[in-house]
């Protein structure tokens, strides 16, 4: 009987009265003030994402003058080890935006921190294998036939990235634990101090040391599939550097598609810092059971990546003929780059509109669905229109970017479909019934001790 009164009063204090809400604000006051609410999530979230990829980007940027072999074999360690290792993490970690978003909005506080401990336990774990794969990469390259000369370069450069594997796993949690409740600017101050330190310990490896370029079942229920999510899209794209190997002229097919992935994934941390800004307002709004507000928050987040979107790839479709030299001093390489710049501006675009589409599902928790939606978007539509173009009508480097763009388009598309079409009364009893379990389980456990 207490159990019931406990969960039925749980219930209550979750919902707020229709009445209140919309006898206080007006619709494009609530559109307005999440707009607000938003901007100050997303803003130093696209800041804190645009200075880890610029980690990436600087050390391409300082290979870049050692040569091609030295670009296309950094390019693709890079892509591989996202592949193999960063991508699982990362998708894994985006289970806690689920549940300590919800957690958060319900004013279940004591959860939160038990989700944190437990997601990284379970991180440090999956490292390990990942590291062994990670040891044998060079080999396995030669297997499948890359170039050897590649390969033996990505083997050397892959494994002193394995230790970043374990310090990522922790990074990603805790990025998380802030972004839930909306704390933002701890996490731009150590990105950005780790960003600031990067840039001269690489230059002086690069060009002055001689070196070149060396609850846990509750957890992984929504960790499994957060990490298929996100490396089904991802892997689809780092694929690509993989398929550009087997072209002709391998080393400056791979160095033109590592430069324009570098290029989107760079300006991806502007969408990236919507989604995450839209799933912790969905999934805080829905854990407090404002089911109005959530909706309110995708409307608004729409609105901002559709401004985005036109003010990005018209700045970068501007600096077609320049962005190329970023990366490189061959002409050979910047005019390829030029010439696939319009298809980057589409690119930016799908990337926008997927970002804010991915980060609603992660703060409705609908990532079994969302890894449906990209394994058919990019594995039964992207890939193999990417082999076809690039590789039967010999479209080479530019067939392959088409062809996962269409895929990108397929993915945009059924996630707009089912987020136009949510019942969001259902999503918020289904957060309410689930955070409803969980403290029913932690009374039981105290109850026991």
């Amino acid at each position: 009987m207490r159990d019931n009164d406990t969960e039925k009063n749980m219930e209550e204090s979750l919902l707020i009265p229709k009445e209140s809400l919309s006898s206080t604000s007006t619709t494009w006051d609530l559109l307005s003030g999440e707009v607000k609410k938003q901007g100050y999530i997303a803003a130093p979230m696209v800041a804190v994402t645009l200075s880890q990829y610029l980690l990436q980007v600087v050390s391409m940027m300082m290979v870049g003058y050692l040569g091609q072999l030295a670009l296309s074999s950094t390019a693709m360690a890079i892509s591989l080890a996202s592949v193999t290792g960063f991508s699982v993490l990362l998708g894994m970690a985006s289970a806690l935006e689920t549940l300590c978003g919800q957690a958060y909005g319900a004013q279940q506080y004591q959860r939160i921190g038990t989700q944190i401990y437990t997601a990284i336990f379970c991180l440090f774990l999956v490292c390990f294998p990942l590291s062994f794969l990670g040891i044998y990469m060079g080999r396995l390259l030669v297997l499948v036939g890359q170039d050897p000369q590649i390969s033996h370069e990505v083997g050397k450069f892959i494994i002193w990235l394995l230790p970043a594997l374990f310090a990522y796993a922790a990074m990603q949690a805790l990025i998380r634990y802030f972004q839930s409740q909306s704390l933002i600017i701890p996490m731009f101050l150590s990105s950005y101090a780790a960003l600031c330190l990067h840039i001269p310990i690489c230059w002086g490896l690069v060009f002055k040391s001689g070196l070149g370029n060396l609850g846990i079942r509750e957890f992984f229920q929504f960790a499994i599939p957060s990490a298929v999510m996100v490396c089904l899209e991802w892997w689809s794209f780092e694929l690509l550097i993989l398929m550009s190997g087997l072209l002709p002229n391998p080393q400056l097919e791979t160095s033109v598609l590592s430069v324009c992935l570098s290029t989107i994934q760079t300006l991806s941390a502007i969408p990236y810092g919507l989604g995450a800004a839209v799933s912790t307002r969905v999934s805080n709004e829905l854990g407090a059971g404002n089911v109005q507000r959530a909706r309110v928050a995708v409307y608004a987040v729409v609105f901002m990546a559709v401004m985005e979107t036109i003010i990005v790839s018209a700045s970068l479709f501007a600096s077609r003929r320049v962005f190329g030299y970023v990366f490189s001093n061959e002409g050979q390489v910047v005019d390829y780059v030029t010439t696939m710049a319009p298809l980057v501006c589409l690119s930016v675009i799908m990337d926008s509109l997927q970002g804010v589409f991915s980060g609603v599902a992660r703060g409705c928790g609908w990532q079994n669905i969302a890894a449906f939606v990209n394994l058919g978007a990019y594995y039964l539509c992207g890939v193999p229109t990417a082999a076809i173009l690039g590789f039967w009508l010999k479209f080479r480097g530019r067939g392959l970017w088409i062809g996962i763009q269409a895929g990108a388009f397929t993915q945009t598309l059924l996630l707009g479909i089912i987020t136009t079409f949510t019942d969001w009364e259902k999503q918020a009893s289904t957060a309410r019934k689930r955070l409803s379990k969980g403290r029913s389980l932690e009374d039981n456990r105290i109850v026991c001790e």
